[in-house]
């Protein structure tokens, strides 16, 4: 595998759903190992306005070598006109962690395992 380095990419989505079928897609196409989905509220400015709005948070954990087209494919799905796409390095990371990372979003599709073990 080498030496890998991870990286986590994130994204809001307007709602839990919306981020669910999104990180779903790029975890099985093995562009990212996990994505935690949590709800934020967030308050930006937008088209001349500040919003308040509820959205969902998504991490998602990839290893530099995927996030180009994970970033890519993001970009497709994401419903937003202007969906925020930030990746931040990962900085000592846990060597089991790093193993199971780099084996998991390795571009290679999955297959559906409902019942994971880590």
């Amino acid at each position: 595998m080498g030496k890998q380095k991870g990286v986590i990419v994130i994204s809001t989505f307007a709602n839990e759903q919306a981020a669910h079928n999104v990180s779903k897609k790029l975890v099985e196409a093995g562009l990212a190992a996990c994505a935690n989905l949590a709800p934020v509220r967030s308050i930006y400015a937008w088209r001349g306005r500040v919003e308040d709005h509820g959205e969902c948070l998504v991490l998602f954990k990839t290893t530099k070598s995927s996030s180009k087209v994970l970033k890519k494919e993001l970009a497709k799905l994401h419903p937003y006109d202007v969906p925020e796409i930030v990746e931040i390095k990962m900085a000592d990371v846990a060597k089991p962690y790093m193993e199971w990372l780099a084996g998991s979003a390795d571009g290679k599709p999955k297959k559906r395992n409902d019942a994971a073990k880590r």
